[in-house]
């Protein structure tokens, strides 16, 4: 029964996201935002022992519930300048729609809710919090760009991004933080073009998917699990290895390309600056990719070799290695692909 409720959640949870994008008012964008935050949380709270789910939802739910009642507000507050003469500061409103939906995502400085509801979720919630949850707002932001305001958060969201992280031992705050620097890519990509950050996101979510899934696997969540991981195949540490480096965006891996396009859109359109910090707080990230990468090679304890489990079934297996090599061997892959063509 449990399980049906879930499909039946999680169906809504699609559909939400889907009428918000496909709405062609911003009455009907925030009915599809407001399905898709009450049909997360039921998804959020499938464990009824951990302590750390329930904090974690309810975190959510206020905070994305604020954020809804101030983007209705915002939206009736656009309805009567547009239907009447009452003289209002449009820009002010403009201002006040993208900072809620900014809020939603999850972007700087409306950061500080994603790290400790991250903390409390399972892995494939985290993931659906990463990847599927920034569709709807993000799709939402392209439409409504200002760009002074715009300029700051991308900056924010690379420094807090990129400096949040250094200290973590928690697996799954580090991805959170992570994912609040890719966020700042995906929107200095949204400011230039509509279909860079759409690029951009997919490449994201593909190697999210591929790290997360070996994460789940092997039940990490803390950085000491990582220096127990001595009796795993040695293979699929070299592979977590390698996905950690695609991540964090470096050649020859699928993780440099999405950066690759956005670095060649900015210097078509000479915004060197803005670049050339986004690069150095890219190598920051890369920098705490490495230090997790280092401790799955160098750092390990004795373990009796007795106690060797096989962690993982066939299926998973075949899904995790699937996902790798398109992590790992994607760019290359569209390379060929686009010398053959």
């Amino acid at each position: 029964m449990k399980k049906i409720s879930n499909n039946i959640f999680f169906i809504m949870l699609i559909s939400g996201s889907l009428i918000t994008i496909s709405a062609n008012s911003w009455l009907g964008a925030w009915m599809g935002l407001e399905i898709n935050l009450l049909s997360f949380i039921p998804l959020m709270n499938e464990s009824k022992k951990n302590l750390m789910t329930s904090e974690s939802s309810l975190k959510y739910f206020l905070v994305q519930a604020f954020a809804s009642s101030i983007l209705l507000f915002a939206i009736i507050l656009m309805m009567m300048f547009f239907n009447s003469n009452w003289m209002m500061n449009n820009n002010f409103n403009n201002l006040l729609v993208l900072s809620t939906l900014l809020l939603k995502s999850g972007a700087a400085p409306f950061h500080f809710w994603f790290p400790g509801v991250m903390e409390g979720l399972s892995w494939i919630n985290g993931l659906i919090l990463m990847t599927w949850q920034k569709i709807a707002p993000l799709m939402l932001i392209s439409y409504n760009l200002n760009y002074n305001f715009f300029l700051f958060t991308i900056l924010f969201s690379m420094i807090i991004g990129a400096f949040g992280g250094l200290n973590q031992t928690s697996l799954r705050k580090l991805m959170a933080f992570s994912s609040i620097n890719h966020l700042g890519w995906m929107l200095l990509a949204m400011m230039n073009n509509e279909l860079l950050w759409m690029t951009y996101f997919i490449l994201y979510s593909i190697l999210s998917i591929s790290i997360i899934l070996m994460f789940n696997n092997f039940k990490l969540f803390h950085f000491n699990q990582i220096f127990n991981l001595s009796m795993m195949n040695p293979y699929m540490k070299f592979f977590m290895f390698l996905n950690l480096l695609s991540l964090g965006g470096l050649p020859p891996f699928l993780g440099f390309l999405p950066k690759w396009l956005v670095i060649q859109n900015l210097v078509e359109m000479n915004q060197m600056f803005i670049l050339f910090i986004a690069v150095c707080l890219t190598l920051v990230t890369l920098y705490y990719y490495l230090r997790m990468s280092y401790s799955i090679y160098m750092l390990n304890y004795n373990k009796n070799s007795w106690l060797l489990i096989n962690q993982h079934n066939n299926n998973n297996l075949t899904l995790i290695l699937t996902m790798n090599f398109i992590s790992i061997m994607g760019l290359l892959m569209i390379s060929l692909i686009f010398m053959i063509l």
